[in-house]
């Protein structure tokens, strides 16, 4: 199994540099703490200290979202028990959360593909870590089944049309008809938002709160919605193309291919049709606007409510990516930038900011807030395209992109990408000093989740109690059932975006369903397992559209190391050559380059690419598809 890799050898003892020296400090603390986070909230078996019952169909991405770094930090270099937490955790928030009555089959039994998304980023995750495992393999393709037609018990497709038959769809199915018990532990958060329609009798629109939580506003908002927004397809169900993408990478099934670039393709022409704007309604019968009186705004998480553009732009970027990645073709990109031409070109200027709409109402656009280049930049990290450099340059507007922030109290932890522009302006050149800046800001997070934690506010005995970390009075209400679901998520420790930009090369995952994406990734050749080796530590810091520069160093001074590079975080791109130190270059010509490194050695490699010219998968140097056993085919029964 495996085979003999192009190999070069980097003996120069060098001075370790500080960010090689930070990066191996948050492995090494991240190694332990992984650990005592778990212990914190879980009993013996896995479970969560939390409620014994839990209604409604929201929350179980939650869990999930609390736990899946331990599975991303394993295949970035954590140790062999972070993987087995990790495995644990999946097992044990399933089981809870099937009792709980949101899981059946162990995928949510219908909810919309934001929380869906949310949630499948652990599943996803463990596509870098073990491929050969049979159950993960199975789980994958199970679940892309439930979104092809081919499931009986979820018929969530249909074929003939193309369509996903529901905003809320799973394992059950499509939720055609939502109820007051669905929306139940929801209804304390959206009394934050605007109005859902704009004819409610109980609620006057505009307005800037809705009151939920009044049995009368939330009976009609239900009566309305089952009416008008629960059937048929939405763009947030474009999310549903990473489930493929991820089946795609363990099995080569080229239906799975074909699904996504056909369901993109269909939402391209719905665009074409509407002169640019992507609508987010389509009927059952395949008609956009069929139960808003022929509006092609107003669809469940569309233009109307409750977040506008960006549960627009977040599905439709992650779709126009996995086709990219499934086909290599940039062409796969152009509803995605066309979206972004379209809503920029809305804009007008306010006082030297260029101002977008995020929504559109009866009346037409409005909610316009800064141009923002965080998806223009998530593109861009996947075309290298100059295009789609200047969709993100627009957006400059006098901001500081250098800046690196981490969340501190009261801001929430949950969905921690928060350094994507400074990344950014690191890897185009304009911010040098990112790379420690942003490894001490990611120490200094961790120690700061380390003390919520353990604090009196982070003892799950008490969550029944608390309501503001800290005291802080202007960070969620955790009594707030739809916050408190979030409660894990707050006192989480193991935060590592800096590890993700700087070793791999890549802004952090799009957080609502995105997979994480790297230029290179790494595998252990001693260990024959994915992250780096122990010592180990990496810096990429340039990338263009024909090579990659990094650095490799081994702060180990007695031992040898020997790393595996990766091109691509699935294998999808090709290495050229190599050369270390501007040296000769040393021919590649495949997707890994094995690197040894003399005990205390370091040096800069820059190796030529081809983008996207291999058919990516989750194969390893030692671990081919070939190789794998089959997965496990149900009972066929009459």
């Amino acid at each position: 199994m495996g085979e003999e890799l192009p190999r070069i050898i980097i003996d120069t003892p060098i001075s370790a540099p500080r960010w090689a020296l930070l990066q191996r400090e948050i492995i090494a603390t991240l190694d332990t703490v992984a650990h005592e986070f778990v212990a914190r909230y879980t009993r013996d078996d896995g479970t969560l200290i939390w409620r014994d019952e839990w209604p409604g169909m929201d929350g179980s991405d939650d869990p999930y979202e609390a736990f899946m770094y331990l599975a991303l930090f394993y295949s970035i270099g954590g140790d062999e028990t972070v993987y087995a937490a990790a495995r644990k955790m999946w097992d044990a928030i399933t089981w809870q959360w099937t009792q709980y009555g949101q899981i059946e089959r162990e995928f949510d039994g219908y909810y919309d593909w934001m929380h869906h998304g949310e949630a499948n980023l652990f599943h996803y995750f463990f596509g870098f870590t073990k491929p050969d495992s049979v159950v993960e393999r199975q789980r994958a393709d199970r679940f892309a089944r439930m979104y092809t037609g081919e499931d009986p018990l979820a018929p969530n497709f249909d074929r003939e049309l193309g369509i996903i038959r529901a905003a809320q769809s799973g394992s059950r199915g499509p939720r055609l008809v939502v109820t007051a018990e669905d929306l139940g532990t929801h209804r304390g958060v959206l009394d934050g938002y605007h109005p859902p329609f704009e004819d409610l009798s109980t609620v006057a629109f505009p307005a800037t709160s809705t009151p939920w939580g009044d049995d009368s506003v939330f009976a009609e908002i239900i009566e309305k919605m089952n009416l008008r927004t629960t059937r048929g397809d939405v763009p947030l169900n474009m999310n549903a193309t990473g489930q493929m993408a991820h089946a795609f990478m363990y099995s080569g099934d080229e239906t799975l291919r074909t699904w996504v670039t056909d369901y993109l393709e269909r939402w391209q022409k719905r665009a074409d049709e509407n002169g640019g704007i992507l609508p987010d309604n389509v009927g059952l019968s395949g008609e956009v606007g069929e139960y808003l009186d022929g509006k092609w705004w107003g669809g469940h998480y569309g233009w109307r409510w409750p977040h506008g553009f960006i549960t627009i732009i977040e599905p439709t970027v992650n779709a126009a990516v996995n086709a990219l990645l499934l086909t290599g073709d940039p062409a796969q990109l152009a509803l995605a930038r066309q979206q972004l031409d379209a809503n920029f070109a809305l804009g007008h200027d306010e006082g030297g900011v260029w101002m977008v709409p995020h929504k559109h109402f009866d009346s037409g656009w409005t909610d316009y807030r800064p141009a923002s280049p965080y998806h223009a930049i998530h593109l861009w990290a996947r075309s290298l395209a100059d295009e789609d450099r200047e969709r993100v340059e627009r957006a400059r507007h006098g901001a500081d992109w250098s800046d690196v922030r981490y969340p501190t109290v009261p801001l929430s932890a949950k969905h921690f990408n928060v350094n994507t522009l400074a990344w950014y302006e690191y890897v185009t050149g304009a911010n040098p000093g990112f790379p420690e800046r942003a490894l001490e800001a990611n120490i200094a997070l961790i120690e700061q989740q380390l003390r919520r934690m353990r604090s009196d506010d982070g003892d799950p005995a008490g969550f029944g109690s608390i309501h503001h970390i800290e005291g802080h009075t202007e960070a969620p209400d955790l009594q707030i059932d739809g916050y408190a679901i979030h409660i894990w998520q707050e006192f989480n420790p193991v935060y590592f975006e800096s590890l993700v930009q700087l070793m791999w090369g890549a802004p952090m995952h799009i957080s609502h369903g995105g997979l994480q994406h790297a230029t290179v990734r790494y595998y252990d050749a001693v260990a024959k397992r994915s992250g780096l080796p122990d010592g180990v530590a990496a810096l990429v810091h340039t990338i263009e559209p024909d090579f990659v520069e990094l650095e490799l160093v081994n702060v180990d001074l007695a031992s040898t190391r020997t790393v595996v590079v990766q091109a691509g975080s699935f294998g999808e791109h090709r290495f050229g050559s190599v050369s270390v130190g501007g040296g000769e270059p040393t021919p590649v010509g495949g997707k890994w380059l094995e690197v040894e490194l003399g005990p205390g050695a370091g040096a800069s490699i820059r190796i030529t690419m081809e983008r996207y010219v291999n058919q990516p998968s989750y194969e390893t140097p030692w671990s081919r598809r070939e190789d794998w056993a089959p997965i496990i085919l149900p009972r066929q029964l009459d």
